[in-house]
């Protein structure tokens, strides 16, 4: 049914990005029981498990016992995380059976300067990502700034550049916006986009993916239609409670679906999200 689900594992970060909206809702780990539970009502809707919402999931003391209980369930796992904590986390993810992506947000660096130093921030990420990358895990580095903090991306370049030995115009660019580091180790570039926020104003938003491709989970159990409702703004349910095609059929999830078929978004958040309005624009 869907692409993906997220699962935000936990809503505490240990960072705190300039380009992040953060949540105000009490901060939570999803305990192991819990994600078990809401893993066996999307695993027939979903096959990729996406530890992200708010959070950075390296932050959840359990994050061994959940990749483990995805990879029984038949799930391809993906992790997005600031990549500060990847060279005191990196055993449960070298071990992990089913880890399929490891997304590395690189620009979280200067989103929160001063903390620490940059190339040993890179090298960390580095180190942790050759590896698994040679164990056939999909790694992506990613500089999300464009049009935004985006000061110290050429140093970003020269570390990798160091690193595999080629100048940044040589390496393979096997889809738009992302080039080949090595088998398995992408750098992917984007623009900087504007979380969806009922303050902000409208987009000219028509269509999105949320329900379409994707479904999110925040760490309580409340289903959202996409992974950047931060504020779980647009609840349709509670996984912990209910079953996903309940969820899926209420009045707020068929109008929300229905009003993207329609190019008429029924949602005011919605209306107002700069990811969303990508689609529009046919970007």
């Amino acid at each position: 049914m869907f692409k993906r689900a997220y699962v935000e594992i936990t809503n505490r970060c240990n960072l705190r990005c300039a380009f992040c909206p953060g949540t105000r809702r009490p901060l939570r780990d999803m305990t192991a029981e819990e994600f078990s539970r809401i893993a066996d009502r999307l695993r027939p809707a979903a096959e990729y498990l996406y530890f992200h919402v708010m959070g950075e999931p390296l932050c959840h003391p359990e994050l061994q016992t959940l990749l483990a209980l995805a990879a029984e369930k038949g799930f391809r796992s993906c992790l997005t995380t600031n990549g500060t904590l990847l060279p005191r986390r990196a055993q449960p993810l070298l071990q992990a059976e089913g880890l399929h992506r490891l997304s590395v947000s690189l620009h979280s660096f200067e989103g929160n300067e001063g903390a620490g130093q940059m190339e040993d921030y890179l090298q960390g990420v580095w180190d942790v990502c050759r590896p698994l990358a040679e164990r056939s895990v999909i790694c992506v580095l990613r500089l999300w700034n464009e049009g935004g903090l985006e000061a110290r991306n050429r140093e970003i370049i020269a570390f990798l550049e160091r690193c595999t030995g080629q100048r940044g115009d040589q390496w393979p660019a096997p889809r738009k916006n992302a080039k080949r580091l090595a088998p398995g180790l992408f750098l992917e570039h984007a623009a900087r986009f504007d979380w969806p926020d009922l303050t902000a104003p409208e987009r000219g938003t028509e269509f999105c993916l949320g329900l379409r491709d994707q479904i999110a989970v925040l760490s309580d159990g409340t289903v959202v239609p996409c992974c950047l409702d931060h504020e779980g703004d647009l609840a349709l349910g509670n996984l912990l409670e209910q079953e996903l095609e309940e969820i899926l059929a209420s009045p707020r999830a068929r109008a929300l679906y229905d009003g993207f078929s329609r190019r008429r978004p029924a949602e005011e958040l919605c209306r107002r999200c700069g990811y969303a309005a990508r689609f529009s624009a046919g970007k």
